[in-house]
């Protein structure tokens, strides 16, 4: 006889409730050893892998792609042996997949990284297989399958029907992925539920520049990482919220709840939106540590390699969209957080300096968003204050 256990949805992180599926790894019939990734899922924080919680075959899926399932939710059922077992057609084995789709998937090893690009650029698993890879064993990998879709777009942008299809004024409808709808419905819900209070300051980051042009060579040589804007003003944050702890606290309901260490979240642009992993005991960490969490980070963000614990337990965040030159911003406040940090471009302009003299200095624009719930309009002006001066007292480097 065999002993039927039923997969559910996981706890994926603190403030985590729900996620939508992205794909499945495993088929009905299919065997699956234990730890071995079962399906993919998406939150608004982190795309995950959830492994089999024990090894046997897969006898029903009970969850189908797009399907947004809260903590606790049924995914499938694996049957300790192989009795009792066959295979059908099941969410994940649509009835018009060709033969030739079965064959490659069943030929063919492709990674989730690899088959999540795939699916977001409509590539189907018969033309993966058409192409030559250049990984070991001949195998494709990601690298293959982005020189194929750039191939892909430039025979579009040259084809003379595309360009009078987008004059003629065609709509193209767009389905949102997993994680993005898990965004908007998280920005949803801070943006309605949180009364947002915003103030800007403006900061002197002269200094800060001048020593990152002196030091950067040294600093890369020495910790292998760079010196950036943003690992200064990731150390500011830190600093300032040791003297104005309100912004680094969640509201559960009526009480406020203060939090005595600083996880900073950092917002990395990927394909699919914004990718928020934090920096834990932010407070704690030097300048080069800093700078080392944060490059580390970025890397994992951008290459899908996450964890749920690397975008887990944030306590307030910071958006720098000032690297793609914007110079003013008011980022929302992502829900349990009470604040958010928005950083923008760094701008030369003549400033007056001692002794009414004028002088060529570089500015950046910092914004803080708040709930308006938790602390009130100064206590956000004292936080801005104490962020500038932890930036341009030179001393403090």
């Amino acid at each position: 006889m065999s002993d039927d256990i039923k997969v559910s949805l996981p706890k994926l992180g603190e403030s985590i409730l729900s996620a939508t599926v992205v794909q499945w790894f495993k088929k009905v019939g299919e065997r699956i050893q234990r730890d071995e990734p079962l399906l993919e899922v998406s939150t608004d924080k982190v795309n995950s892998e959830i492994p089999s919680p024990i090894s046997g075959i897969v006898k029903e899926i009970l969850a189908a792609p797009d399907q947004e399932l809260n903590v606790g939710d049924p995914l499938a059922i694996i049957a300790t042996q192989e009795a009792h077992i066959t295979p059908s057609s099941t969410i994940d084995h649509p009835k018009n997949e060709s033969s030739a789709d079965v064959a490659a998937a069943k030929n063919d090893f492709y990674s989730p990284a690899l088959l999540r690009l795939a699916k977001e650029n409509g590539i189907s698993i018969e033309e993966l297989s058409k192409l030559s890879g250049t990984g070991e064993g001949g195998r494709l990998t990601r690298r293959d399958l982005e020189e194929h879709l750039e191939k892909k777009m430039k025979k579009t942008a040259a084809c003379p029907h595309a360009a009078k299809a987008a004059v003629s004024g065609d709509v193209e409808r767009l389905k949102m992925s997993g994680m993005r709808k898990a965004i908007a419905d998280n920005m949803v819900r801070s943006f309605y539920e949180a009364p947002h209070a915003s103030l800007v300051s403006e900061v002197d980051m002269t200094a800060v520049l001048k020593f990152i042009q002196q030091k950067k060579d040294a600093f890369l040589q020495e910790h292998g990482v760079k010196l950036t804007v943003t690992s200064f003003v990731a150390r500011a944050i830190a600093r300032a919220l040791q003297e104005y702890p309100l912004l680094n606290s969640s509201l559960d309901q009526d009480t406020i709840v203060l939090k005595h260490f600083v996880n900073l979240g950092i917002a990395v642009s990927v394909d699919q939106g914004i990718m928020v992993p934090v920096i834990k005991n932010c407070h704690r960490l030097d300048l080069a540590s800093i700078a080392k969490a944060i490059a580390d980070l970025s890397a994992k963000a951008r290459t899908g390699k996450l964890s749920p614990d690397d975008v887990a337990e944030g306590t307030i965040s910071m958006s720098n969209f000032g690297m793609s030159g914007v110079a003013i911003g008011i980022p929302i406040i992502r829900y349990p957080e009470v604040a958010i940090v928005g950083i923008g471009a760094i701008q030369k302009k003549v400033a007056v300096v001692d002794d009414e003299q004028f002088a060529i200095r570089s500015f950046m624009h910092i914004s803080l968003t708040f709930d308006h719930r938790v602390l009130d309009g100064m206590y956000g002006c004292g936080f801005l204050a104490a962020l500038k001066k932890h930036l341009e007292e030179q001393e403090v480097y």
